[in-house]
């Protein structure tokens, strides 16, 4: 049985998403993601880039921050409704109100059938360890699913400081020993503190979106083909990298049949279960 991809980390955008300043930075040093757009895009349009690359499914992601919603959750429903057998919910939360964030994340994953939460600490400009997020790490271990953030620098011009594993990451698993994290980008330039902290934690995982396989750090190359064969997920960060150039270069990893299955499919289906 051919093994399925599985995205970690995508978004279908819309146009408020793709065309904000911040990620004029991003477009620098990005190939083949989308450009700013005049309209919005059909969800064809991502499940297009996900067949290219032999992407089955994808966790595709709200956007909250300071300034309001780049995609709204209720706009990531409307986009799962309409292929559900390829797009999975992830929710994200307005941290300025912990309690109504709290009810907000009840409503993603009760309601619509959510199995994520991303929140981007580097987005509030506050450390994952600040006490906003703490009745989100609470709430998410009482609903079962996890929290997915961002490790390693800030494309985007605003400070990286909040994107360290440690002391960061590393002690929100301390406090939350039951909290399922998942920190995407790899971690650079931290990425062997991010190997670290999912070494010690079991509960804490590596995804790899924003990087092509090509860009993979030799430390988190290493992990994966070792006792971290477990611990790493396949992510894009479509629509800055499509899925097809994200994956380019895989069979030089020589991964192993068994460990690219759970590379790309089985240890996100076990994490996320979907």
């Amino acid at each position: 049985m051919a093994t399925e991809i599985i995205d970690a980390w995508a978004q279908h955008p819309t146009a408020r998403h793709l065309n904000h300043p911040m990620f004029e930075s991003l477009r620098r040093w990005t190939r083949g993601g989308l450009d700013a757009v005049a309209g919005e895009l059909p969800v064809a349009a991502t499940l297009a880039a996900m067949d290219e690359g032999g992407v089955g499914r994808s966790l595709i992601s709200a956007w909250t921050g300071p300034h309001g919603d780049l995609i709204a959750n209720d706009e990531v429903a409307s986009f799962v409704r309409q292929a559900p057998d390829r797009l999975v919910g992830v929710g994200s939360l307005d941290i300025s109100k912990p309690r109504a964030a709290v009810k907000e994340l009840r409503r993603c994953v009760r309601e619509l059938g959510f199995k994520a939460v991303r929140v981007l600490p580097w987005l509030w400009e506050l450390p994952p360890t600040h006490a906003r997020f703490y009745p989100v790490y609470s709430e998410c271990c009482e609903l079962g699913i996890p929290f997915c953030t961002q490790v390693g620098h800030t494309g985007p011009l605003l400070p990286s400081e909040f994107g360290r594993p440690i002391p960061y990451i590393d002690q929100v698993a301390i406090d939350f020993p039951d909290l399922i994290v998942v920190g995407g980008h790899i971690g650079y330039p931290w990425t062997e503190e991010m190997i670290a902290v999912a070494t010690k934690h079991p509960n804490v995982y590596i995804d790899t979106s924003a990087y092509t396989v090509r860009r993979y750090p030799a430390a988190l190359v290493d992990y994966l083909r070792g006792h971290g064969r477990h611990k790493v997920l396949f992510g894009t960060n479509w629509p800055m990298i499509p899925p097809a150039r994200a994956l380019e270069g895989l069979a030089e990893m020589q991964l192993g049949a068994e460990i690219a299955a759970g590379f790309l499919g089985a240890n996100a289906r076990r994490v996320f279960r979907l």
